[in-house]
């Protein structure tokens, strides 16, 4: 058994894994017959998990994900479903994220297009990145806050720095002014800077007047959305069939 400053030291380097660890070989006679390096192994191995473990746990807090248990697993795809399973396995690899690109998840009410983007979000926090969830209402209250109390400019820098940003049910409604010209700085930033995950009831096409100044909409739909990733979600409601829901 180590002693009892060693195991002192240990947590003192933050290093409780390791120490667990170690306390559980000592405990288990068929660690005996390892070899050192096989031990040490088993150690660090432990200690790594606990870190990933504690830093996927801080992401997923951070992205304040609506749909916590969506995974992109789960996800069920296929032609009758509007989602094929060749794009859900390239989403997968999240090079999209690496290469700072767009995704657009478009469908009827009910359809699924929160739980693709929240599973997209959760796995892209499990490969290492940042994330970051708002429905576009509360996204327009946020910076319509911010922009009150003089922290706007300190607002788009946070959500600047963040690797993927989820804008749930946007162009649900009009926009006003200023959420039009909110949301054009916020995409403006992430453009080739990063990736960003965007659903909406209402096809791109017909964003134009929901968005309301020709320009800025022609500026969102020519660096956003023509370059996308674009996933139209087909099929009868999903919430009324419990049945055909994915799992979360």
């Amino acid at each position: 058994m180590l002693s009892e400053p060693t195991m002192e030291k240990l947590k003192a380097l933050k290093l409780d894994a390791v120490a667990a660890a170690w306390v559980e070989q000592q405990r288990d006679p068929k660690y005996a017959a390892l070899a050192f390096d096989e031990r040490l192994g088993l150690l660090v191995d432990a200690e790594w998990l606990a870190r990933e473990n504690r830093r996927l746990k801080r992401s997923l807090s951070e992205a304040k994900l609506r749909l916590t248990q969506a995974c992109i697993e789960d996800l069920d795809s296929g032609a009758r479903r509007g989602l094929d399973r060749a794009v859900v396995q390239q989403l997968a690899t999240c090079r999209w994220v690496a290469e700072h690109h767009a995704v657009v998840v478009t469908g009827a009410t009910g359809t699924g297009k929160t739980y693709v983007a929240c599973a997209l979000a959760q796995h892209a926090c499990r490969r290492g990145y940042r994330a970051v969830y708002r429905r576009a209402t509360r996204l327009y209250d946020e910076l319509r806050l911010a922009h009150a109390d003089g922290t706007h400019g300190r607002a788009l820098a946070r959500l600047a720095k963040i690797d993927v940003l989820v804008i749930d049910d946007f162009a649900l409604t009009p926009l006003d002014e200023r959420e039009r010209h909110d949301v054009l700085e916020v995409l403006e930033d992430r453009v080739g800077n990063r990736a960003t995950v965007i659903t909406s009831q209402v096809p791109p096409k017909l964003w134009h007047p929901l968005i309301g100044d020709p320009a800025i909409a022609d500026a969102i739909l020519d660096r956003v959305v023509h370059v996308a990733h674009k996933i139209d979600l087909k099929g009868p409601s999903r919430r009324k069939e419990p049945s055909e829901q994915e799992p979360g």
